[in-house]
């Protein structure tokens, strides 16, 4: 049975990354028919805009893409081409592992984490008020009549909304997805003791939904203590189930655990579609030298695999990824390697197709 996926090669590295995890993926010979289109500054240059809308038709028509990393111009009005996929796909989940991977030097030997993170709501939701402009100034005059706030003129707003709804959706993922990858822990970060009606319902409202899942164990924690938590022991937690924000920060910081962005893979996932993407960024000072680090982008492959059914073929590119980190040969600079990104690429898919001869 044929899988089709819409592919975008993204900006900067992008490209060399995507290449290389087509590679890996067509090795895992699973019948992947890709509908390739573009988003981003590419995107922009050829059809005008950041996000074309045959881009999102291609996604609506195959239901799941692997995106390389976006560049969205500064200045100009700009919307983040990644907010946009999230937003207009209700791609309401960012699901981001984080796991110590075989030669990789860092300081804990013990992490395999999951960072859960809430994608529409919270302050990335794009609600925003530009210093010195009518609608600040009204929002201000607004805020004044509510509740006697007394806010400076010279200030810019950003809104956080966090809902019912939207909480209770990401926390019932959050929860089917421990009880179908066997993960017994879930731990909430939140601010709720300052942001009672934002964070405090988020707190409140996970509180709720968790009483249906009586096999998962969840705790709640505040979220500087979290951080600082997790630098010290993060083998102590499992799955860390956070709002928008927060959940883009932590993952950072467990990226920082197991060596650096190169080795993210990220997911972003609703109801009906899902975008697996690297969660690191499109490096065009690097664009071009064929030095790109393609394991993220690879592994966010194995995660598409699994998304799709395919578990025999994801856990085979975990494993081939595994191998090649392991044998500390092939690997590229950010790893303290001389290798090029399609080299990398290569040696993974070669060992993809010998797994027949790996671990029965």
């Amino acid at each position: 049975m044929a899988h089709l996926v819409t592919l975008i090669p993204g900006d900067g590295i992008g490209p060399e990354v995507s290449e290389a995890a087509r590679l890996v993926l067509d090795a895992a010979d699973v019948g992947i028919e890709w509908i390739e289109r573009s988003a981003g500054a590419t995107a922009l240059g050829l059809h005008g805009e950041l996000m074309p809308a045959e881009t999102l038709d291609a996604i609506r028509s195959s239901r799941v893409a692997l995106k390389g990393p976006i560049t969205t111009p500064v200045g100009g009005g700009f919307r983040s081409v990644n907010v946009t996929l999230r937003q207009d796909l209700d791609l309401f989940a960012a699901v981001r592992p984080a796991r110590a991977l075989p030669g990789v030097p860092i300081r804990h030997r013990s992490v395999d984490l999951v960072v859960v993170r809430e994608n529409t709501e919270d302050l990335y939701a794009g609600i925003e008020f530009e210093r010195g402009s009518p609608e600040a100034a009204a929002l201000r005059d607004e805020l004044r009549s509510l509740g006697g706030y007394e806010l400076r003129e010279d200030a810019g707003f950003s809104v956080k909304p966090i809902s019912v709804s939207g909480t209770r959706r990401i926390v019932r993922f959050a929860f089917e997805y421990a009880r179908a990858n066997g993960r017994k822990k879930i731990t909430l970060g939140h601010k709720a003791n300052v942001m009672r009606y934002s964070d405090g319902l988020f707190l409140e409202t996970a509180e709720l939904e968790s009483r249906g899942f009586p096999d998962v164990d969840w705790q709640d924690i505040q979220i500087d203590h979290l951080t600082s938590r997790l630098a010290k022991d993060p083998s102590r937690f499992d799955i860390l189930l956070l709002p928008n924000l927060y959940g883009d920060i932590i993952s950072d910081l467990c990226a920082g655990l197991v060596g650096g962005l190169g080795l993210i893979p990220g997911a972003n996932i609703g109801w009906e579609y899902a975008v697996f993407e690297a969660v690191h960024g499109s490096a065009p000072d690097i664009a071009g030298h064929g030095t790109a680090n393609p394991i993220a982008m690879i592994l966010s492959g194995a995660m598409l695999l699994r998304h799709v059914g395919e578990q025999a073929a994801a856990e085979n590119v975990e494993w081939a990824v595994d191998q090649v980190l392991s044998r500390g040969v092939v690997r590229t600079p950010d790893l303290g390697g001389s290798s090029t990104t399609m080299q990398v690429g290569e040696e993974v898919a070669t060992q993809v197709t010998a797994w027949e001869h790996g671990p029965s």
